[in-house]
């Protein structure tokens, strides 16, 4: 007998184990209005505190697929996609997907919003004036088939609950719960129909999971549970201890898209980490032999304004406007405040407490406190300085975009705090500490 929604709440708050029926009723419960956002919030303290088993997980994954629609795909090439655990200045995805469809994959990739401290990509898409990101799932498909990829929300169709169970995270303090994050990033997945799925798993001080061993053992879930339900997965775990790219917040970050596959601006960092994620792709895919090869036609794609085009593309065929990359300032809005935030002395960028710089961007209204706050897409931080940047007179920490004065010197305070400067040279560690595969 299935047990009531209090009860399965109880088990799991006392340390014992759930049933998959029980699992299953609890979601669908969950997305049929039945379990109330009271009990899913306690149901998701509960898992954060006592954890679930390897069993528990994949049925939480299936019970969250199976709440909606499972796509399937009949295209010429393999059905990709990425995904990353969050971050700060973590736009990739943007990049990402036209880059892979330019070397012949097809990305479907279902987004979220902002989590914690960290961007939504559904967000930065938000930005763009009439760019659809919710659209109905024969747009969704017409726009990956002809276009090559599609980057959306997600629809009430796809994974639901985990929608309603993913804004409740976000404001319950459970978003760090390797568990829950493995369903919801899986679920949606899994449901998407893809051919091969690849993880960006962050680590350090703007990553959810800040030690390396965390950030592991949160690949390994992902890869275990997703090649046990029969999706080919593999995960990277990358460097997050700085912002990832030099510009965090919404507009600010799409306007630093543009030029990145215009070739108006390519920070190296972001631009290694994308490669790398794009080449594990490829190789996934069996679109390429090696890491090599794979690496070698991502560059290509972005150098020769392939992706730029295809990424284009896109946005127009979800509604964007047609000059959208060679006129992105005209299109995305601006914050009326707009300054340089300066270190209080000279030096060099030893560390950078990088949350603290996403909450920063929360704080100016880039971000959520609440599931139905909305998000004003203007604010946010550009050049951003990197760890190792002498800072001083003539180099900023970054430049503030803020809708008030006010919300401007409360983010010059927060970023000023998240620097540690010194006098000496820094090397920073390696961007991808490591490749996890699925075991033999």
């Amino acid at each position: 007998m299935t047990l009531l929604p209090q009860e399965i709440i109880r088990r799991k708050r006392d340390g014992g184990t759930l049933d998959s029926e029980d699992i299953h009723a609890f979601i669908k419960g969950l997305t049929e209005g039945q379990v109330t956002e009271g009990q899913a919030a306690s149901f998701a303290m509960a898992v954060f505190f006592r954890g679930l088993s390897v069993k528990e997980r994949v049925a939480l994954t299936r019970a969250m697929v199976h709440s909606g629609e499972v796509l399937t795909w009949d295209l010429p090439g393999p059905v990709l996609d990425k995904h990353s655990t969050g971050g700060v200045g973590d736009t990739i995805s943007l990049a990402l997907a036209p880059a892979v469809a330019a070397c012949g994959g097809y990305v479907p990739m279902i987004s979220g919003r902002g989590l914690g401290h960290t961007g939504g990509t559904l967000d930065k898409f938000d930005s763009i004036p009439g760019y659809v990101t919710q659209p109905d799932i024969d747009t969704f498909r017409r726009v990956t088939r002809e276009v090559g990829c599609a980057v959306i929300g997600q629809t009430a169709d796809l994974a639901p609950a985990d929608k309603r169970l993913y804004a409740i995270r976000d404001v319950t303090a459970t978003v760090e719960s390797i568990d829950l994050i493995t369903a919801s990033i899986l679920s949606k997945k899994l449901a998407a129909g893809l051919h091969g799925l690849v993880m960006d798993v962050k680590f350090g001080s703007g990553a959810f999971m800040d030690n390396p061993a965390d950030a592991r053992a949160l690949a390994e879930s992902l890869v275990l549970v997703a090649n046990g339900a029969g999706l080919p997965t593999s995960a990277l775990l990358t460097d997050m201890n700085e912002p990832l790219a030099s510009a965090a917040g919404n507009a600010v970050e799409v306007a630093y898209i543009a030029d990145y596959l215009t070739g108006r601006r390519r920070d190296a960092r972001f631009h290694e980490v994308n490669v790398a994620l794009c080449a594990e792709m490829l190789v996934l895919g069996k679109l390429a032999a090696s890491t090599d090869e794979a690496r070698s036609r991502i560059e290509t794609a972005i150098a020769s304004g392939k992706a730029a085009e295809i990424f284009q593309r896109m946005i127009v065929a979800l509604g964007g406007p047609a000059d959208f990359l060679d006129n992105p300032g005209r299109h995305l809005a601006a914050a009326p405040v707009v300054r340089p935030i300066h270190a209080e002395r000279e030096g060099i960028v030893q560390r950078i407490a990088t949350r603290d710089v996403g909450v920063a961007v929360v704080a100016l209204g880039g971000g959520r406190t609440r599931p139905q706050d909305p998000i004003d897409h203007a604010v946010g931080l550009t050049d951003l300085a990197p760890v190792g940047a002498a800072v001083g007179r003539d180099r900023p920490l970054a430049m503030v975009h803020a809708r008030s004065e006010a919300a401007a010197e409360a983010a010059e305070r927060a970023v000023r705090a998240a620097y540690t400067l010194g006098d000496g040279a820094v090397r920073p560690g390696p961007l991808v500490l490591e490749r996890i595969g699925a075991k033999a």
